[in-house]
């Protein structure tokens, strides 16, 4: 989308710095300011985005009218206790090699982490694809190789394709543990709240770009509200801002792609097939939310032989969240991370009481991290 006090933005900006650019976040700054009569709250939906807002004092530069919300954009986040539970009954088991992102192993459960596991023996490697998973599992044909599978649908394909591997070539030792989750089912989720308080959404540019955007269009039009599908850099955020703005004081309510560099309306169609190939919706359970109906992606029959909860016989059993924690609150965009009375003192990324003080992309973590301190300018050099 091109820069709407510059039409030439995507052909001027070549490099990175050049969208935390101080001149062009200030004047967005200003236009935003200029075109708010009134009160809008802004919900972005990806805690890469939240941590950009935070650390870079997104939302400082913007008239007092506009408030932005986090929502639950953080797939570590939104992972639910009983899932963290079935990966340390997996991952201590002997035979198992456990692979993870490694946002996963300080997350807590109701008795301890994966992290407790490791320092006790167990043997959890921390991988950056599932395909690293399946690599492990081919070096290792005594071992079984178990992937814990998190992630909205940016990384799904990744995780398909593993699954599609595996059953290609006949590897018998390699399974998953899945725990993927969609974006649009939650924003239906939240905006049918009886709490809901957003007004227009940040959408995802990472997501968008594997799944296009048309399964917002129909979100937008039912509950009259502007997505502006919107790219990571502070540039980027404040031109989602004012476009998602824009239609609200005009009255509009469609879905607009701000991250036109990297997004198309129908997405990555290829991906979108091997994802069909391998996942069916499934209900799912999210941290501090509760089920959302079709919210996630489960093995469909064929792969079934790759599920490791059918595997090694381990069944889901909800799990009360610690009282203490709002995190559930947090991620709806209820309450901030700094409103809750054990934020900084009994809560802290090395003695975490819930999930979103731990990933590098949750809103605790990044208010802890970034407000304990001043905002970090938006300049060129940042």
């Amino acid at each position: 989308m091109p820069h709407a006090l510059c039409p030439d933005l995507d052909f001027i900006m070549k490099f990175i710095d050049e969208y935390r650019d101080a001149q062009i976040a200030q004047e967005y700054a200003q236009a935003i300011a200029q075109i708010t009569t009134q009160s809008w709250t802004i919900m972005e939906i990806c805690g890469g985005q939240t941590h950009a807002i935070v650390k870079f004092g997104i939302d400082e530069l913007l008239p007092s009218q506009i408030t932005l919300i986090h929502g639950p954009g953080c797939p570590v986040c939104v992972t639910p206790v009983e899932s963290i539970d079935c990966a340390i009954a997996i991952a201590s088991r002997p035979e198992v090699i456990f692979a993870s992102f490694g946002d996963m192993l300080r997350v807590p459960s109701s008795d301890k982490d994966l992290l407790a596991v490791k320092a006790n023996g167990g043997n959890i490697r921390i991988v950056y694809s599932p395909l690293d998973a399946l690599k492990i599992a081919r070096s290792h044909p005594d071992k079984q190789v178990v992937f814990f599978a998190v992630g909205f649908e940016t990384t799904a394909p990744a995780t398909a394709m593993a699954v599609y591997q595996a059953a290609q070539q006949k590897i018998k030792n390699f399974s998953l543990l899945v725990s993927h989750v969609l974006v649009p089912p939650a924003m239906e989720a939240i905006l049918a709240s009886p709490h809901n308080r957003v007004r227009g959404f940040l959408a995802a540019g990472h997501v968008c770009t594997v799944m296009g955007y048309t399964e917002y269009e129909p979100i937008a039009q039912k509950y009259s509200i502007p997505i502006v599908v919107t790219g990571f850099e502070p540039v980027d955020i404040l031109q989602g801002i004012y476009m998602c703005v824009k239609q609200l004081e005009e009255g509009r309510s469609s879905v607009e792609n701000q991250y036109s560099r990297s997004v198309r309306r129908g997405g990555n169609e290829t991906a979108q097939r091997l994802i069909r190939e391998v996942f069916a919706l499934c209900l799912r359970n999210w941290r501090g939310i509760g089920e959302i109906p079709a919210s996630g992606l489960g093995l469909r029959d064929k792969y079934a032989q790759f599920d490791a909860q059918r595997r090694f016989k381990i069944a889901n059993h909800p799990i009360a969240e610690s009282a203490e924690c709002i995190s559930g609150l947090i991620l709806q965009g209820v309450k901030k991370p700094h409103e809750c009375s054990a934020f900084g003192d009994r809560c802290t990324p090395e003695h975490p009481l819930g999930a979103p003080m731990v990933s590098s992309e949750g809103a605790c973590a990044a208010y802890y991290r970034y407000r304990q301190q001043p905002s970090i300018s938006v300049t060129a050099s940042s």
